[in-house]
């Protein structure tokens, strides 16, 4: 059983599957019509003016393609994309020399913005508004500032924690957008693109099987398909069957409403304690595991399943979860079909 194949964030082991797999336009991108629709009218008017996009923030839990359309954008507008990530920004020396080296029209991709220090965002407030930074040259009382002067360029932002961003700057990118989770149809069809560039067989069963347990989540069905191609060459044929999904599957330990042993083991928790809320530190001591993975990786779908309920006073088993352990219980509230039911 591997508890990872289900946890939403990129590993180092992704980012090869991630690259290789990655849409090369939006034609090629499934999902989230919307917001794709919104970029390329974005995108067409920027070119007809002849100006650089407008500052782009995406919001959304992991695994969603942040990081894809960032970069997909980046080739619409025939531009070369930098990419970083807030922790890398630790002092403003860091973005000056990123700043500094852009050229017209290019863009800068900042992974995982919230967590920029408040000294570097104070930095990135003038280089998005008027596009110059201050610089201080020397120290003490021979310090001095200088304007500089900064290409026109787009900065794009990605962000798990919308909220943690400051209002000031939230408010200085012209277009947000959030990613949703995917439906299961959307998810068959990516399975079934992924193992076309991978070039392995696969039945339309066996990718819807992938899609519905994926927690709506791309890059949660693309670690189903390449593990999943092993049991199959392994096992079987090489060709992808439901019955090297479903194979693949047990052995990943995801049961059949995408529940993996975590997920198991904290409604446990809830459900023993049927009609009592139980506080977050609680369940992370009784499960080992820390408080910020749970509420950002594992609460979320078992939420939006209807399995969890969140009130002031703790996390509560819903009917749902009670039935789905052949309890009774006393849940703290009725527990809603799925998000994707």
């Amino acid at each position: 059983m591997d508890e990872n194949v289900l946890i939403p964030a990129p590993g180092p082991e992704d980012l090869p599957l991630d690259e290789m797999l990655r849409p090369r336009n939006f034609n090629e991108f499934v999902g989230q019509d919307r917001l794709k629709e919104n970029l390329r009218i974005y995108i067409e008017a920027a070119r007809k003016r002849s100006e650089p996009l407008d500052h782009t923030l995406f919001s959304g839990p992991p695994g969603l393609g942040k990081t894809t359309l960032a970069t997909l954008m980046a080739s619409e507008m025939g531009a070369n994309i930098k990419a970083t990530s807030g922790p890398a920004l630790e002092r403003p020396g860091d973005l000056v020399g990123l700043l500094t080296n852009l050229e017209e029209g290019d863009v800068l991709f900042i992974d995982e913005i919230h967590r920029i220090s408040p000294v570097t965002e104070e930095y990135l407030y003038a280089a998005m508004e008027n596009f110059q930074i201050d610089i201080v040259l020397d120290q003490g009382p021979s310090a001095r500032s200088v304007k500089m002067r900064l290409a026109r360029f787009t900065l794009i932002g990605a962000t798990t924690r919308e909220g943690l961003l400051s209002a000031p700057f939230r408010d200085r990118f012209g277009v947000v957008e959030k990613l949703d989770y995917y439906p299961p149809d959307d998810l068959r069809q990516i399975a079934l693109n992924s193992a076309s560039r991978l070039k392995v067989a696969i039945e339309n069963d066996a990718a819807q099987l992938m899609a519905v347990r994926a927690r709506g989540t791309p890059r949660v069905v693309n670690r189903f398909l390449r593990r999943i191609r092993d049991v199959a060459q392994v096992m079987g044929s090489g060709t992808i069957t439901m019955q090297a999904a479903e194979e693949g599957l047990r052995r990943l330990g995801v049961d059949e409403h995408g529940l993996g042993e975590m997920d198991r083991r904290i409604l446990r928790i809830l459900v023993d304690n049927s009609g009592q809320a139980v506080g977050l530190k609680t369940i992370a001591v009784a499960v080992g595991e820390e408080e910020d993975t749970i509420t950002d990786v594992y609460e979320p779908y078992l939420i939006q399943e209807g399995y969890l309920h969140k009130s002031p006073r703790g996390r509560l088993a819903t009917t749902r979860a009670c039935e789905h352990y052949g309890r009774p219980g006393k849940p703290g509230r009725r527990g809603d079909r799925g998000l994707f039911q």
